[in-house]
């Protein structure tokens, strides 16, 4: 339906125009490039397109390196994902600024380098002055073994110690002092004669007694000192390092264009590693849409000595998918992209789903207050900003869906759910009535709920009817017909039976109802077997396919009760915040705080009902629509294109 025809593109050109070819196919970016099947040989551009990630990395780096450091703030169009749009002319002459670009990029990388080995050498220093605090009463260094006639041991044991206890453990003529002592270690300085040296190493041991030391001749007091100067220094270079990065901030617009630059070029000569060179010539091949193959081999016949040739794509061949739809259907086409890009036999479901993915995303949130913002605010960044193609589409999506919430809330009679009634009653004293154009679903909620399913017998019937064209135009019409016909009598005979549960149906339908089933019934039970060469086998075949049918269709027409779910929470919420507002007795502080109540409670019962109508029509799409006809499995088309992050040319791609 809307998948755009694809063409298979021969290009052979002279050499020295090779360059200037592939930047032109570059820009129009309507081109995927295929590796050379020709065996002829290719350019070695292996180091080259080394040097250029390693330049844009490196750029890229530095570019983290200001955000970190210097942030800039953000503009609307950053916020939005809108690119820079730079003149051809204005391209050349920036990509002459690289060298002193790269020297930029070097030396913020630098002085970010700095920055982080000044903090990890003062953590370094922290956690040592932290240790060294325990020892400050000590007034000899760390490794003091002892004097000429004496022997020292500086070190802790694990518990709080009792000194008379210690001293009772150790020999005579032993001097033992404590430092600092806590529940968890005491810190110890004993000192004894050589004498008894090793008889007081000995009984220490035996208390748990751990030596500490330390390389540096100074006492502890005199090391945290030398530690907190250097803590200081190094502070201060690392705040110097960090006013460097920021004055060199000015050229974060030039980083931003490099790191685009190259890549660029780095797609570029990978798209020349993928094509054949001969002595005076390089061939290219790839795949073209069918709508952009003329204008583009006009433009490139008129600009250099080339040869083009189009021809269709083999059966066998692995051809790309790229999706086309009308204004109306191409803002949901992320969505089955979500799912899987169409294979080969595929339609694409776009056009099918986008009218009923509208249909039930607005009967889901179903609160025309909802729907109104939503209406107002895509409208107003639509109009007023330049958006990227993507950004473009998503709002448009969700204008597509605001209108339908805003049809559906005035049908359900939800203004921001009864605020109408609510300021009417506590404000103005007078009883509004129901500004519902329909029915209310809180009134009458099994109303709903038969209609929710009636949609969705519809929407079934729709994937039907699209698996029974595929097959009509595939030239199996016989089974187009067996696979779809009893489908339809079977479901459009069980719903009236069906609803007789929950309200009363007219006789005549109930009493076509189960004749039209039963028919239906017979008629899969005798052709859904059919590919079997048995009678027992079609037989059996066939009462399977019966039951498959009844327990999924069944299963899934239930799925649609979401539409009531959703729809009723919608309101059911918005009402309760409402009351919440107007609970005080004061009419002044209920003005009030209706105010904040109401602003602050829809603008998140908006978002997450929101959220969950997104996720739950995706769903349904996905489970039950698709199922009926979609398999999915295409790759996407991936043109040569300019896949930069920041700049664009102001000459656009023709496929956008």
């Amino acid at each position: 339906m809307a998948k755009l025809r694809m063409k298979k593109i021969e290009l052979i050109a002279l050499l020295t125009d090779s360059k200037k070819i592939i930047e032109l196919l570059q820009r129009r970016g309507v081109v995927e490039i295929c590796r050379n099947e020709e065996e002829l040989p290719g350019a070695n551009v292996g180091a080259v397109l080394s040097e250029f990630e390693k330049f844009r990395s490196t750029a890229a780096q530095a570019l983290d390196v200001l955000d970190r450091y210097c942030p800039q703030r953000s503009t609307l169009d950053q916020i939005l994902g809108n690119r820079t749009e730079v003149e051809k002319h204005a391209f050349g002459r920036e990509a002459m600024n690289l060298e002193k670009v790269m020297n930029a990029s070097g030396e913020i990388l630098r002085s970010s380098k700095c920055i982080s080995d000044c903090e990890s050498r003062q953590a370094q220093l922290e956690v040592r002055t932290d240790v060294l605090k325990q020892w400050t009463a000590l007034d000899v260094p760390l490794n003091f073994k002892g004097t000429d006639t004496t022997t020292a041991f500086i070190g802790t044991v694990p518990y709080q110690a009792n000194i008379g206890l210690l001293a009772q453990e150790l020999p005579d003529c032993v001097e033992i002092e404590v430092i600092s002592s806590s529940k968890e270690q005491t810190n110890l300085f004993v000192i004894c004669s050589d004498t008894v040296s090793d008889e007081t190493e000995a009984a220490l041991r035996k208390l748990s007694f751990i030596p500490v030391s330390d390389p540096e001749s100074k006492t502890p007091a005199e090391l945290i000192s030398q530690y907190e100067a250097e803590q200081t220094s190094l502070a201060e270079t690392a705040k110097k390092a960090g006013e460097n990065i920021c004055a060199l901030g000015e050229t974060r617009r030039e980083l931003e264009f490099t790191v685009d630059y190259l890549q660029m070029r780095k797609d570029k000569y990978e798209a020349l590693n993928s094509v054949g060179f001969t002595g005076n010539t390089f061939v290219l091949s790839g795949y073209i849409p069918e709508k952009y193959a003329e204008p583009l081999k006009k433009e490139i016949e008129a600009k250099y000595t080339a040869a083009i040739n189009f021809t269709d794509p083999a059966e066998d061949e692995d051809v790309p998918v790229l999706l086309e739809n009308s204004r109306f259907s191409a803002p949901v086409e992320g969505i089955t992209k979500m799912y899987a890009m169409p294979g080969k036999k595929d339609v694409d479901p776009t056009p099918v789903m986008s009218f009923f993915y509208y249909l039930f995303f607005g009967m889901m949130l179903s609160d025309a207050g909802y729907g109104l913002v939503m209406l107002i605010g895509t409208t107003i960044a639509l109009k007023k900003f330049r958006l990227e193609t993507t950004m473009r589409r998503t709002l448009e999506m969700f204008r597509n869906c605001g209108i339908s919430t805003l049809i559906w809330g005035a049908l359900f009679g939800s203004w921001f759910g009864d605020i109408i009634q609510v300021i009417g009653k506590e404000f103005a004293g007078k009883e509004i009535g129901s500004t519902a154009l329909w029915f209310e679903p809180t009134n009458d909620p099994i109303k709903l709920l038969l209609f929710a399913f009636g949609l969705g017998i519809i929407h079934l019937f729709a994937g039907v009817a699209v698996s029974f064209k595929m097959a009509w135009d595939d030239g199996r019409k016989l089974d187009a017909v067996l696979d779809t016909l009893p489908i339809y009598m079977i479901i459009l005979g069980v719903a009236p039976i069906g609803a007789a549960i929950f309200t009363d149906v007219p006789a005549v339908l109930k009493s076509v109802g189960i004749p039209l089933m039963i028919a239906g019934a017979v008629l899969l039970v005798l052709t859904s077997g059919r590919s079997s060469k048995s009678v027992f086998g079609k037989f059996f075949g066939g009462l399977y396919a019966l039951y498959n049918t009844a327990t999924g269709w069944l299963s899934d027409i239930l799925s649609y009760s979401r539409l009531l779910a959703l729809g009723l929470a919608t309101g059911s919420i918005a009402s309760v915040i409402n009351l919440i507002g107007t609970m005080p007795q004061n009419i002044v502080f209920k003005a009030v705080l209706l105010a904040v109540v109401f602003v602050l409670g829809h603008s998140v019962n908006m978002a997450i009902n929101l959220l969950g109508a997104y996720v739950h029509t995706d769903r349904l799409q996905f489970v039950e629509l698709f199922s009926k006809f979609y398999t999915g499995g295409g790759r996407e088309f991936q043109p040569l294109t300019v896949n930069t992050k920041y700049i664009k040319f102001k000459e656009e791609n023709i496929n956008e």
